[in-house]
């Protein structure tokens, strides 16, 4: 075998290699990727139920339902829909009604998700990108122009 084909050989075997180290990780990153969603996209893209995800939005007045000590339900809006949520768990310091949201977790049903996590805004300006946008569609954005950053 020349010097030539050795080379190739090698860079050949190198590349599979790689090829197929991409692939194992990119299979393997595949259960652990959570996508975002408001209420509305969930309806509109027909998510599956049993899917992890992640939906964000505002905490409906009137809807949060405290039972049996860390057991709370509420709604999350986004203005044009609604999805019921549960958890089980210690609510953020500053989660409250009317509050912009994210929680993560399984979708139930078309209308119903169980957390695991629910985080809330940090301060008085803050909320995540996505959940603004959202809430800027469907007309019901409070915030001023710099709250998105």
């Amino acid at each position: 075998m020349t010097r030539r084909q050795r080379r190739t050989v090698f860079i050949s075997a190198g590349m599979a290699v790689l090829g197929l180290a991409a692939f194992l990780v990119l299979s393997a990153l595949q259960d652990s990727i959570v996508f975002f969603y408001s209420p509305s996209d969930i309806e509109a893209k027909n998510i599956e139920p049993g899917r992890r995800i992640r939906i964000g939005g505002l905490v409906t007045q009137g809807s949060v339902q405290k039972s049996g000590g860390t057991n709370v339900s509420f709604d999350i809006s986004d203005g044009a829909r609604t999805i019921k949520v549960s958890y089980h768990g210690l609510l953020p310091d500053l989660f409250r009604e009317g509050q912009g949201i994210v929680a993560e977790g399984r979708l139930e049903s078309l209308g119903q998700l169980t957390a695991d996590t629910v985080l809330a805004k940090h301060d008085e300006k803050y909320m995540p990108p996505e959940v603004a946008e959202s809430l800027k569609k469907t007309g019901v954005w409070r915030g001023d122009a710099t709250a998105a950053k």
